[in-house]
């Protein structure tokens, strides 16, 4: 274990190391360029600011608004009828939008069951199981101009189902026994 702890330590600044070297060797300004890739970095962030507030606005309307209670009271006995509980449905929903948000309703759920509990778990499980589908699509093809995204939407969030189902039957199959 402690042998793993130096590796994870000691990993980062290796490998930064070496592509400095390696840069030194290729002779590529190293400093001048890690200067225009930071001015380049600040464009990009600024440049998605409209984006994200837009992203986090219509995620607060969501909540706001009770659709997300609606929506999971509407399909909990469907869920009950599978046996998942509804308590995942705002996780599910929320995760494929915006990680921090996702983030929030897996450490409330954890604070709420417990973290060896069936709902920490699941919630743990589906939180790196999935991605923020609509928020990389939103903010980032936003940013850099793409303006035909459909394919991308639909396998994005087809992984995320995906992710979903499994995170659920594998939660199941290992720890509802």
């Amino acid at each position: 274990m402690q042998l793993i702890s130096l590796i994870s330590l000691w990993m980062i600044p290796l490998i930064i190391g070496f592509i400095l070297l390696y840069a030194t060797f290729k002779k590529v300004p190293t400093y001048e360029t890690f200067v225009e890739g930071g001015k380049e970095g600040i464009k990009i962030a600024i440049s998605i600011i409209p984006f994200l507030v837009g992203m986090l606005v219509s995620i607060s309307i969501f909540r706001a608004s009770g659709a997300l209670d609606f929506l999971v009271e509407f399909v909990r006995p469907a869920m009950q009828a599978i046996g998942v509980p509804a308590e995942i449905v705002p996780l599910s929903i929320i995760r494929p939008i915006s990680g921090t948000a996702a983030l929030g309703m897996t450490t409330d759920m954890i604070a709420t069951y417990g973290p060896d509990s069936f709902m920490g778990r699941l919630a743990s499980v589906l939180q790196g199981s999935t991605d923020t589908t609509l928020y990389v699509i939103t903010v980032y093809f936003g940013a850099v101009g793409i303006k035909k995204m459909g394919d991308a939407l639909k396998v994005g969030l087809l992984a995320d189902v995906v992710g979903i189902v499994v995170s659920i039957l594998v939660v199941t199959i290992f720890f509802a026994m």
